[in-house]
C-alpha cells in the first residue's frame, strides 16, 4: 500500500501535511492536486511526498486526483514549505500563492425531497423541520447556502430530515470561475468545386445570407463566427442551417487573452554602456556565466541607467537557454516598465498583476508555464510565476514596503521569497534602487550581498543630456506663514511653477495625501466627523461630494451642521490631492492639470491612459501620491514640487524617516531628465529633520550613516528581529484582556525556555486602534530571532502574526 502526504486546503496554524491511502491505480506525483476527505468535507490538497510506509495506523483514501500531471515543481513545494515554516502560516496558503488563476474550487452539497411524501408526514413534523421540507418540495433540488439564505441555520434540520429518509442529500463541483477561452469558427466543410452548386441552389431559394456566408468562407478559409456575423450581418440561425446541412465546420478554437495587445511597441536596441554602467555590468556578466546564483544590490542614483543592466542581464541570461522574473512595486508602475522591457524583447514579455480579468491572469499563467515567455513582469506576487528554467530575477525599487504582503496570510516579503527561489533554482538577483533599504544596504556592507554602484546619471549628448541631478531647494513653510504666507504654496514654488509653464515645459506636484479634506470639524465645540467603524477621521472627497473613510470605505454624505451641537460653522481642514488640483486649477487657469491617486484609477488601463497623457504633453502639471514617486521617466518634467514633505515624517513607527527619505528621493528624481535640467522644491515645517536635509542632497550615505546609529541605539532591524502579533475583537475589554493574557504567557514562556535576548513589548493599542468595527490590540517581539521562539508555541487562531512586519 502507498501513501501520500497532502497538504489541505484548510487554516492551520502550524505548517503540517496528513497522510492518506493512494487509491490503487492512482497515478500520483509529488506537485498533484488531489480531492480528499477531511472530516465531513471534501476538500482540495496538493500532494508534498510519496511513501510506502505510514505513521498513522488508520488512514482514509484520497477521494480524486484533480489531474495525474503536476501542478507545482519540487522547487516550489520546497518554496511553499520555506514560506510556511519562515512566516508560521498554514501550507496549503503558501501552496495557493503558486496554483493556477481559478483553481480553488468548493464541494457543493445539495438536497431534494424524497419522492411522495405526503401531508400527513409534513403534520408530524417539527416546525422548523416541516419549513424546510416545504420550501424543498416548493423548489426542488437546491443547494445548500441557498436554503440556509431561505431559512437560516438549518443544516441541524436537513440532518434529521436525512435521517429520517425525507430529504436527499449529493454533492458535486461548482463550475470552474475562470478557464481556457474558446471561440467559434466558422470554415467551408467541401471542396470550391462542391460548394459552388450549393451557392446557387441557396440563391433559388431565396437563402441570400446564406448563400453569401458560404462564398465569404470559400475566400477566407477559416473566420472567427462573430466576425463574420458582423460583416454580413448574418443571424446564429442561418449559421446552424448551414452546419445541418453540411456545408460548413463549426470549430471552436482555443484563443488567448493578450493583456498587451493594446500596446503599441517599437523594437529598441540595446544603448551604449557609460564607464559607471560598464564597470557594474562586468561583475553581473561574470556572474551570469558562472550561474552561481549570487545577489547584488544596484545602487544608483535616479536617471544613471540601472534598467539598462537589467535589460542587459535579461538578454545575457535569455541568451545561456534561460529565462526570467522582473518585479515593479506597484501596478501603475507595470505600463512604463513593460513598454521598455517588451520593446527590447518583443513578444517575449508577460505581465501578472491583479488589474488582467480573471481570463487574462488564466491564460498569462499557463502560457507562462508552458515556456511561451522569457521575461514575465509584475508586482510582487509574480514572484510565484511558474517560469521554468528561471535564471535571473530582477526586483526594482527593492526599497518598496509594497512588497510586503501585510493584508492575509501568508505575510510574505516578495524580496525575501525571491533571495530563497534564487537558492532552490540557482538563479541571480539584482536589487536595484537608488535609495535601498537600510537592511538590504546593511546586508551588502556585511557582504551578503555584492555592492553595485551608479554615483552619476547618465548622459546622453547626442540628446544634450548632462549627467546632472536636479538642485534642490528646502522652504521653511513656518517661516512662509511669519511673513504672511497662508497658501499651500510657498513663494519659490509659486514663481517656479509659472516659469515652467511658461517656458511650456511640465511640473510634477507631489503630496501622499488623498481628498479634499483631510478632516472635518466643527469649530464651536471643536467635534471632528469619525467612521462609526474605524477610529480614524473621514476625509472629505468634493469630486464624489461624500465623506470617505480611506480604512474600511465607509462613505455618508457631510452634514450641514454639527452632530454634536447643532452648529453650521463646519470647517473642511488639512489637505489633500483633490484640494491641491482644485488650487492649481484656481491659481494656474491656463494650465492643463492631472492628478494621479487611487480615486481615479480604478478602471483596468487608468495607470497607462495617465501617464500617456502626460507623456504626450496634454497636461502641463501632474498632481499625485506615491504611486507618481517611483520609475517615471518624462523629459520634459523640470520642475518637481513636495507640497508637504511632513506628511508620514512624525508616524509612530521606526521605519518614518526612511520612508519619507525614499519618496522624497525618489520623487526628486523624476525632474531633470531632459537636456532642460531640473529644480526640486521641497516645502516642510521640519527643514531640520536629518531625513529632509540628507534628501535635499541626494545623499543615501548621510542618511544611512544617521539612520543605521539610530537603529543601533535602540536595537531595531537590522540590528534585531521583528515579530507582530496581533488581537482583534468587537469587545474593547475583551480585547484588551486578551492581549494581556499573550504578553504574560509569552513572557513566562520566554523566562522558562529562553531565548534570553528576546523582548516582549506591550500589549499596546495599534497605531489605529479600530477597523471595520474591530478593536486591535497588538505586541512586538524583538530579538534575534523571535520567529523561532514562536515556532514552538501553540497560538489561538484569533491572532495574527507578522514576521518582519514593515509597520509596527
Amino acid at each position: 500500500m502507498r501513501y501520500a502526504e497532502v497538504a489541505v486546503n484548510c487554516p492551520l496554524r502550524r505548517p503540517r501535511t496528513f497522510t492518506y491511502t493512494i487509491p490503487p491505480g492512482a497515478r500520483l506525483k509529488p506537485g498533484c492536486a488531489v480531492w480528499i476527505p477531511f472530516g465531513p468535507r471534501v476538500i482540495q490538497g496538493v500532494v508534498f511526498g510519496l511513501t510506502d510506509q505510514s505513521e498513522i495506523e488508520e488512514t482514509r483514501s484520497i477521494a480524486e486526483v484533480i489531474d495525474p500531471e503536476p501542478l507545482l515543481a519540487p522547487y516550489q513545494l520546497e518554496l511553499a514549505s520555506w514560506i510556511s515554516e519562515n512566516y508560521l502560516s498554514p501550507l496549503f496558503d503558501a501552496v495557493a500563492l503558486m496554483l493556477p488563476p481559478g483553481f480553488e474550487q468548493r464541494v457543493l452539497t445539495f438536497f431534494q425531497p424524497a419522492p411522495e411524501i405526503s401531508e400527513d408526514v409534513l403534520s408530524g413534523l417539527p416546525p422548523e423541520q416541516r419549513r424546510v421540507l416545504r420550501l424543498l418540495l416548493k423548489h426542488g433540488r437546491m443547494e445548500l447556502r441557498r436554503i440556509k439564505r431561505k431559512v437560516g441555520r438549518a443544516e441541524s434540520y436537513l440532518v434529521q430530515l436525512s435521517r429520517r429518509g425525507l430529504v436527499l442529500r449529493s454533492q458535486e463541483l461548482e463550475r470552474p470561475r475562470v478557464g481556457p477561452r474558446l471561440v467559434p469558427y466558422l470554415s467551408p466543410a467541401l471542396s470550391a468545386e462542391q460548394i459552388s452548386p450549393e451557392v446557387e441552389r441557396l440563391r433559388k431559394r431565396r437563402a441570400f445570407k446564406q448563400a453569401e456566408l458560404l462564398q465569404l468562407l470559400l475566400a477566407e478559409g477559416r473566420l472567427e463566427a462573430s466576425e463574420a456575423r458582423r460583416k454580413l450581418e448574418v443571424s446564429a440561425s442561418a449559421v446552424k442551417a448551414l452546419e445541418r446541412k453540411g456545408l460548413i465546420r463549426v470549430e471552436r478554437l482555443r484563443v488567448h487573452r493578450d493583456p498587451l495587445a493594446h500596446l503599441a511597441l517599437i523594437p529598441t536596441a540595446p544603448l551604449e554602456l557609460t564607464s559607471d554602467q560598464e564597470r557594474a555590468w562586468l561583475p553581473l556578466k561574470e556572474a551570469i556565466h558562472r550561474g552561481e546564483g549570487d545577489v547584488f544590490l544596484l545602487h544608483g542614483v535616479t536617471g544613471s541607467g540601472k534598467t539598462e543592466l537589467y535589460l542587459r542581464a535579461l538578454a545575457e541570461t535569455i541568451s545561456r537557454g534561460r529565462r526570467a522574473i522582473v518585479l515593479v512595486p506597484e501596478i501603475a508602475l507595470t505600463p512604463q516598465t513593460i513598454s521598455r522591457f517588451a520593446s527590447r524583447f518583443p513578444q517575449r514579455v508577460a505581465v501578472l498583476h491583479s488589474r488582467l480579468s480573471p481570463g487574462e491572469q488564466f491564460d498569462e499563467w499557463h502560457r507562462i508555464r508552458s515556456g511561451e515567455f522569457d521575461v514575465v513582469i509584475g508586482p510582487r506576487s509574480a514572484i510565484f510565476a511558474p517560469q521554468p528554467n528561471l535564471g535571473l530575477i530582477v526586483i526594482d525599487e527593492e526599497h518598496e514596503w509594497t512588497y510586503k504582503q501585510q493584508e492575509s496570510s501568508p505575510r510574505y516579503h516578495a524580496r525575501e521569497v525571491a533571495l530563497k527561489l534564487a537558492e532552490l533554482t540557482g538563479s541571480l538577483v539584482i536589487l536595484g534602487s537608488a535609495t535601498p533599504d537600510v537592511e538590504s544596504y546593511y546586508r551588502a556592507r556585511r557582504g551578503r550581498y555584492k555592492l553595485l554602484e551608479l554615483p552619476r546619471r547618465v548622459a546622453v549628448p547626442q540628446l544634450g543630456l548632462q549627467p546632472r541631478l536636479p538642485k534642490v531647494e528646502i522652504v521653511d513653510m513656518r517661516r512662509e506663514l511669519k511673513e504672511g504666507n497662508r497658501s499651500i504654496f510657498s513663494r519659490s514654488l509659486l514663481r517656479e511653477l509659472r516659469e515652467t509653464l511658461e517656458a511650456g515645459e511640465q511640473a510634477i506636484l507631489f503630496l501622499n495625501r488623498r481628498g479634499t479634506a483631510t478632516f472635518v470639524q466643527c469649530r464651536d465645540c471643536g467635534y471632528v466627523l469619525r467612521c462609526p467603524r474605524c477610529e480614524v477621521t473621514l476625509t472629505y472627497h468634493a469630486v464624489e461630494g461624500e465623506l470617505l473613510c480611506h480604512q474600511c470605505n465607509y462613505r455618508t454624505s457631510p452634514p450641514s451642521v454639527c452632530p454634536r451641537c447643532w452648529s453650521r460653522r463646519i470647517k473642511f481642514l488639512g489637505l489633500g490631492t483633490q484640494r491641491l488640483e482644485e488650487e492649481v486649477r484656481r491659481t494656474f487657469p491656463g494650465a492643463q492639470v492631472l492628478r494621479w491617486d487611487r480615486d481615479v484609477t480604478r478602471g483596468k488601463h487608468s495607470h497607462e491612459q495617465i501617464l500617456s497623457r502626460f507623456q504626450n504633453h496634454e497636461a502641463d502639471i501632474l498632481i499625485g501620491t506615491q504611486m507618481i514617486a517611483k520609475g517615471l521617466d518624462i523629459p520634459l518634467v523640470t520642475l518637481v514640487g513636495v507640497v508637504s514633505a511632513d506628511v508620514g515624517l512624525h508616524l509612530p513607527y521606526f521605519r518614518a524617516a526612511e520612508r519619507t527619505f525614499q519618496l522624497l528621493s525618489q520623487v526628486a528624481g523624476r525632474a531633470g531628465r531632459g537636456k532642460w535640467g531640473g529644480r526640486v522644491i521641497i516645502q516642510t515645517y521640519t527643514p531640520e529633520h536629518y531625513a529632509v536635509q540628507a534628501a535635499a542632497r541626494q545623499s543615501f550615505e548621510a542618511f544611512y550613516k544617521q539612520e543605521s546609529e539610530f537603529r543601533r541605539r535602540y536595537h531595531n532591524p537590522p540590528f534585531t528581529r521583528l515579530v507582530r502579533l496581533t488581537f482583534s475583537h468587537t469587545n474593547q475589554v475583551r480585547c484588551r484582556q486578551e492581549a494581556e493574557r499573550m504578553a504574560r504567557f509569552l513572557r513566562e514562556e520566554r523566562d522558562s525556555h529562553g531565548p534570553s535576548d528576546l523582548d516582549v513589548l506591550g500589549p499596546a493599542p495599534a497605531y489605529i486602534p479600530r477597523i471595520r468595527g474591530h478593536w486591535r490590540w497588538h505586541i512586538i517581539l524583538r530579538g534575534s530571532d523571535p520567529r523561532a521562539f514562536l515556532s514552538e508555541l501553540s497560538l489561538p487562531p484569533e491572532w495574527v502574526v507578522d514576521v518582519d512586519p514593515v509597520e509596527v
